[in-house]
């Protein structure tokens, strides 16, 4: 199994690297994955990933969102794109701002479908998110193939920490940042060198994708970072592996396609 994960992980550096691009210059793995959101600007992808999310249910009218600058640190922007963002769908009467000690920036008790209804993801975009799922998942077996291997003491108490804090959290944006701290974590432990870095990389181009879930399905895939820790504490690499790719998989039905059925999220 060593020798098939390593060879896995030469190949993604080949597909990820320039040495591996098209004749075009596009990576052959992941060509045009961000093409549906470079096309928009940086406020027009915040308010469709917030829509989407109220659109899809996972946010529900009346919910009180999270601070601006902790909604700029969930989704990975700055704190003026998401003030921008936010002060866009208050105009569209999407979401609506409640001065005050209890007041902040509250889901609309009835947003506009038809606003709701542009703010969607083409099939573009959607097929984008499921090539970088797939990029990702190859990756993720790889880095947790070495992290089980070379991770050390302290790597795996940072990540036990970081599950706590995930289980703590009473938001997605707090939990989408310790979310990201863990995976990044972990490609830092498999001391892949080069590969940890397009690791990364893919992580972010993810990322930019991701929308809110309620607290309680991100608490549920937090179950899975508790498990890949203890597998990684008893150097498990099989049942490591086979959690990351269960983790990983699971995207596939829950960032944009099949999230209206219901489902665990995964980070």
């Amino acid at each position: 199994m060593g020798r098939k994960v390593a060879d896995m992980t030469r190949q993604l550096e080949d597909t990820a690297s320039p040495a591996g691009a098209s004749s075009t210059g596009a990576s052959r793995i992941g060509a045009g994955a961000l093409a549906g959101i470079d096309r928009r600007s940086a406020i027009d992808a915040v308010r469709l990933r917030i829509g989407m999310a109220i659109s899809l249910g996972l946010l529900k009218p009346g919910e009180r969102l999270p601070d601006q600058e902790d909604v700029a640190l969930g989704l990975s922007v700055s704190p003026i794109t998401a003030r921008r963002a936010l002060a866009s769908l208050a105009d569209q009467g999407v979401v609506v701002r409640r001065r005050g000690r209890a007041g902040g920036t509250f889901v609309a008790d009835e947003p506009p479908r038809q606003v709701l209804a542009e703010l969607t993801a083409s099939p573009a975009e959607s097929q984008a998110v499921n090539r970088l799922v797939d990029r990702r998942l190859l990756f993720e077996c790889a880095v947790t193939h070495y992290a089980a291997v070379n991770a050390t003491a302290e790597q795996l108490d940072e990540l036990e920490r970081l599950t706590r804090n995930m289980a703590a959290s009473t938001d997605w944006s707090a939990y989408h940042q310790a979310d990201e701290q863990f995976h990044q974590l972990v490609g830092t432990a498999s001391g892949l060198g080069s590969a940890v870095g397009i690791y990364h990389e893919t992580l972010a181009e993810l990322y930019a994708y991701f929308i809110p879930y309620p607290i309680e399905l991100l608490h549920k895939s937090n179950c899975d970072h508790v498990a890949l820790v203890a597998a990684l504490r008893a150097g498990d690499v099989q049942d490591a592996v086979e959690i990351s790719r269960k983790h990983v998989d699971v995207l596939h039905r829950t960032m944009f396609m099949g999230l209206a059925d219901g489902g665990a999220a995964a980070g």
